[in-house]
């Protein structure tokens, strides 16, 4: 994932929704012991400040250290920048101090899509206790609820923008994770073509909203090209749709998770 995101890092996470702190707590209620966690994918730390509440010591990692730098400081989280030609023997040492068998909990929000997954999979069995450790992947998408009006125009823009998806990871996250290798055995919380549905609100104004718009890769992606994917009567129709830039409203994003185990 490294660069995707990195020119516009302020931008993306001003926008990002918050996840839920009960996702933590029914993680946390699945995993034996909750001495170590690893957050991968941490971008600026959301989800690793999320677990320390129920970790003793959580590792947050990233490929892109522009995001690192955004990491909201807290004493139980470390950040750590990990380039891709980390080899996997590297990534125990500095996770779980060397140690297989080590790590109670790992989550990667909205972001392992964009992962080396053999690599990441082969990584993550070697570092989940056994038994009892958990792993969890969830993500959002552009599938989002604000009102039929407003629904109904966004629908259409989601339609421009899926030709610019330049990344084939991207096919992922539109798919809801329905298509997502994830070889671990189910714990309750999805599994491999069956991810759990789940939903994330947020309230913004419209100028928020569009924030987090300028901040997709699509949108981009297609700027480089030459495509203005949110010209000013493409605002104008969304903003009119919204009623007004100073209307404040409450936005539900679709969500997926898949969570589990170490198969035997």
């Amino acid at each position: 994932m490294s660069g995707v995101y990195d020119n516009q890092a302020d931008t993306y996470l001003d926008a990002r929704p918050t996840y839920p702190a009960d996702w933590y707590c029914k993680l946390a209620a699945l995993s034996h012991r909750h001495h170590l966690a690893w957050d991968a994918g941490t971008g600026n730390g959301q989800a690793a400040i999320g677990i320390a509440e129920h970790y003793d010591r959580v590792v947050a990692t990233d490929v892109s250290e522009t995001m690192l730098n955004l990491g909201k400081p807290h004493p139980k989280v470390t950040y750590h920048h990990t380039p891709p030609s980390m080899t996997e023997d590297e990534m125990v040492n500095l996770i779980g101090g060397g140690e297989e068998n080590s790590v109670d909990l790992i989550t990667v929000a909205t972001a392992v899509h964009w992962f080396d997954l053999p690599k990441f999979y082969a990584i993550a069995n070697r570092l989940l206790r056994k038994p009892g450790g958990i792993i969890a992947v969830w993500s959002y998408n552009t599938d989002m609820v604000v009102s039929p009006e407003f629904d109904s125009v966004m629908t259409r823009f989601n339609e421009q923008t899926m030709p610019y998806y330049k990344f084939p990871e991207c096919q992922y996250f539109l798919d809801g994770y329905k298509t997502l290798p994830f070889p671990f055995e189910s714990v309750g919380l999805g599994s491999e073509g069956k991810p759990m549905e789940l939903e994330m609100k947020r309230t913004v104004s419209f100028d928020g909203f569009l924030r987090m718009l300028r901040s997709w890769s699509a949108v981009g992606a297609a700027k480089e090209k030459g495509v203005d994917l949110l010209s000013e009567n493409v605002v104008k129709e969304l903003e009119t749709a919204w009623g007004g830039s100073e209307l404040v409203r409450t936005i539900i994003y679709k969500t997926f998770m898949l969570a589990g185990t170490v198969r035997n």
